[in-house]
């Protein structure tokens, strides 16, 4: 027997008056059975009105509303598939991926009317808000039943990729992706019905469907959407709505752990913090355990869960800096170029096998073949493994630079810099140098109303790292650049 992918109409059937989904900015509450009801109205719209049927892509250019996530159930009954796409991209961003997916539709955001009417390559385009809209059509249309057509192995949302090494890549995710990462994260995560959880990242970044939304909603547990990262809101939200698991990448917990509200808000209610992205400072992790929070430090990619490891909350401490062991039904090795596993304590690629695992990238084999290999997807990342089993990530493949024969990882500079009182954040990369053939530069931000010195951060890593470790530079900035998740953008850095 296939796994049922229809979560809503089980959710609609056992508890039809829970809430299913929230507004974080006006409260607006969504019941399963309502939810439910939502996604058949605008399936049956999509079906009569655009002509979209199983297979056919659907995008959508909006913020984080609750009718995004209607959509997204509507979509899925048709056995279409919905294309997300960064509402921040410029017109010929967006163009590539309406034109690269194949869009049959295009649902916009009245906000950003002005983009889709420049498009060259929609068939056809919908409002998502005002008249005549869809966010209309989820209130007013005549209920029409319509049956679940999205098999297991059907992709249900292609996800672009950032890009970083060209045009972005769309990562087919499947029914079946999105079943088995539920599965695994309700095990790890002991998810239950009575779960409230904050999503807060956008809905065009794996993050904001599936860490915990669609995770959730499998579990009939209570969403509350917000359109985009507010610290104190955040806070005064896991308060007031009894908030029992939160998320975020290192940076977003540094926001918060800043506000005023920090201290004063009741955050009793939360059992754990996860955090995904990147490495979290370990002050930072101290930070938040000192408020009764541990950190389950994770980690996953767009390609795979994207929820792939969890540390335990009890080694929350003992292990800070770990992302702990793989979540259920996911098989992980640490290999070398050749592909031979490594020993414990060495570091090499992180490859992952399991049913999380995208279909492959859409209508790029050649992309596919390259990071799916006899099963096995090669993630990119350096880690390694201790002898008790626990993983650690040291950085990615990609930004590992050699310098004078050796290899560099930035993350490890940057856990060593991260100890300086007055650095908030920083990053390193490679940059080529006459003598060593590469050598690292590191960017630093520092707190309000402090100052460091070049020389002081120079004198730290001399006493921490091996010499040719240490950055033969060092750039002070306001701030660093930032991706849509709320990662460091090191691309942008190299064109400093």
């Amino acid at each position: 027997m296939t796994p049922e992918a229809d979560w809503l109409k089980r959710w609609a059937e056992y508890a039809p008056s829970s809430i299913a989904i929230q507004s974080g900015e006006d409260g607006t509450a969504v019941s399963y059975l309502d939810l439910y009801r939502q996604s058949q109205r605008l399936a049956a719209v999509l079906r009569r009105h655009f002509g979209i049927h199983a297979g056919d892509r659907v995008a959508c250019l909006a913020q984080n509303e609750l009718e995004y996530i209607s959509l997204f159930f509507a979509v899925q009954r048709l056995g279409a598939i919905l294309v997300p796409i960064n509402f921040r991209f410029t017109v010929s961003e967006v163009e590539h991926i309406v034109r690269d997916s194949g869009a049959k539709l295009l649902v916009a955001q009245k906000a950003f009317a002005p983009t889709a009417m420049a498009l060259q390559h929609v068939t056809r385009l919908w409002n998502f808000d005002g008249e005549e809209s869809l966010c209309e059509a989820v209130r007013g249309a005549d209920f029409e039943a319509v049956p679940f057509a999205g098999a297991f192995e059907d992709p249900a949302m292609i996800l672009y990729t950032s890009g970083t090494t060209g045009f972005p890549k769309g990562a087919l995710i499947s029914n079946r992706m999105m079943f088995w990462n539920s599965i695994n994260t309700g095990l790890r995560l002991n998810l239950t019905q009575n779960d409230v959880v904050l999503s807060f990242l956008p809905l065009f970044h794996t993050g904001g469907w599936n860490v915990l939304t669609t995770p959730c909603l499998h579990r009939g547990a209570r969403v509350v959407l917000l359109r985009k990262f507010d610290a104190d809101l955040i806070l005064d939200l896991t308060e007031r709505e009894r908030v029992t698991v939160l998320f975020g990448v290192p940076t977003m917990m540094d926001f918060m752990a800043r506000s005023p509200r920090f201290r004063a808000s009741d955050l009793k209610s939360v059992r754990y913090a996860i955090v995904g992205g990147e490495p979290m400072p370990l002050e930072l992790i101290d930070t938040w355990e000192k408020r009764g929070i541990p950190i389950r430090q994770g980690y996953g990619l767009t390609e795979f869960g994207p929820n792939v490891f969890s540390l335990n909350q009890e080694d929350s401490r003992r292990k800070m800096g770990s992302i702990g062991f793989p979540n259920f039904y996911i098989d992980a090795r640490v290999v070398d170029l050749e592909g031979r596993d490594v020993p414990a304590g060495e570091v090499g690629e992180l490859v992952l096998r399991g049913p999380v695992a995208m279909s492959g990238y859409w209508q790029n084999q050649k992309a596919t073949d390259e990071v799916m290999r006899e099963g096995w997807l090669h993630t990119g990342d350096l880690v390694r493994r201790d002898e008790e089993g626990y993983f650690f990530v040291v950085g990615r493949k990609k930004e590992m630079f050699i310098s004078g024969g050796e290899n560099v990882y930035p993350a490890e500079v940057e856990k060593v810099l991260r100890q300086v009182e007055s650095v908030r954040e920083v990053a390193v990369i490679g940059v080529p140098h006459e003598k060593w053939g590469e050598c690292g530069r590191a960017f630093i931000s520092v707190e309000a109303g402090r100052e460091v010195a070049v020389e002081s951060l120079r004198e730290h890593c001399l006493k921490h790292l091996a010499k040719f470790k240490v950055p033969q530079q060092f750039v002070i900035m306001a701030d660093l650049p930032k991706t849509e998740s709320g990662k460091i953008a090191k691309q942008l850095l190299r064109l400093v």
